[in-house]
């Protein structure tokens, strides 16, 4: 048997401010080193303040934290569960001095993203080996998780999730409602060097496969960048008005299969501003719920800590592309471009 020894978990995510006097700082940090006027920054904030100066992601990271400790307990794996931000408290550098403090030799990151992209997947191993590195010898090694899109756990997760939304919609109208997915746009630049839309593609169909229906497409939202640069493209809010000015379908089910948690991106870009259009166009919105803390995806993060302390458990994955490497090769995910993500 080969199996390596890990004696921590670590979940790494984006961060969000907690009140008001959060909002800027954390803003601040975000786009630290970014070429982005402030006018956009001010723009931004108000999506903040609109609920509170409050961002729900790290209310949902506690929560999946727990989830994952019960889950973890109940399998006889006794791994202390810590959290690290990219963007605030609690800060990845902080909480991987602590981890040091404590003793920890060598723990595995879990990264709040399923997908491979500079921002969603190589920034944050950047982001762990600087922590590292200022905090010098004694610094616990860090090993990321692989990316997971086409695991049997999130898939499941999602597909489940959204078929509640779609039994949402009237019997009669529901086989032709129009299921739309959402992902964080990015830098067309970005997305040639990384498998990013190729994956999302690919959940797409999966869920789609196990829910019956071919109608789906797959759509973008909270673009941040200048209108000069190529972004991934539909908009969600282009799509919503074509198919509002073709008079069909009257539903759709939007489902940010991008995201793991229902953070501000989608508390604003969906909830907020699709919502608003949707009913000023006459189409029945039901929002589909993120993966979150879903028992199977829970159930998902242990079966990955797992096939990484024991190199002879399968991995699983689903669909043509394969279980995603451990390890990224030295060119993929490269940023040809920096982009500012402010949402």
């Amino acid at each position: 048997m080969s199996e390596v020894t890990y004696d921590a978990v670590l979940v790494v995510s984006f961060g969000g401010p907690e009140k008001p006097d959060d909002v800027m700082p954390f803003l601040e940090n975000v786009l630290a080193g970014k070429n982005v006027p402030r006018e956009r920054m001010l723009e931004v904030a108000k999506h903040y303040y609109q609920f509170g100066g409050r961002s729900p992601i790290n209310e949902q990271n506690r929560r999946l934290i727990a989830a994952l400790e019960d889950e973890l307990a109940q399998h006889g794996l006794h791994l202390p569960v810590y959290w690290g931000n990219r963007n605030w408290h609690p800060m990845l550098k902080e909480t991987i001095g602590q981890m040091k403090a404590d003793g920890i030799k060598r723990a595995l990151a879990f990264v709040t993203s399923a997908y491979s992209s500079y921002s969603s997947c190589r920034q944050y191993r950047e982001n762990i080996a600087g922590a590292r590195e200022a905090l010098g010898p004694g610094a616990p090694i860090v090993d990321k998780i692989r990316a997971f899109h086409n695991h049997p756990g999130f898939v499941e997760a999602a597909t489940e999730h959204i078929r509640q939304a779609l039994e949402k919609i009237p019997f009669e109208r529901r086989d032709v409602a129009q299921l739309i997915y959402t992902a964080h746009s990015i830098p067309s630049m970005m997305a040639a060097g990384c498998d990013y839309q190729a994956q999302l593609m690919e959940t797409g169909r999966l869920v789609a496969e196990r829910l019956g229906r071919k109608n789906w497409q797959l759509v973008f939202q909270s673009r941040s960048g200048p209108a000069t640069q190529p972004w991934l493209e539909p908009d969600i809010l282009d799509c919503l008005r074509g198919l509002g000015s073709q008079g069909v379908p009257a539903d759709v089910v939007i489902a940010p299969i991008g995201f793991v948690s229902d953070h501000m991106e989608i508390l604003f870009d969906l909830d907020t501003q699709a919502r608003q259009l949707c009913e000023e166009i006459g189409i029945n919105m039901v929002r589909a719920e993120t993966v979150g803390t879903h028992p199977r995806f829970i159930k998902m993060i242990r079966e990955l800590i797992c096939e990484r302390m024991d190199e002879t458990l399968p991995r699983l994955a689903l669909g043509t592309m394969g279980p995603r490497p451990d390890l990224c090769a030295t060119d993929c995910c490269l940023l040809p471009l920096r982009p500012a993500r402010v949402g």
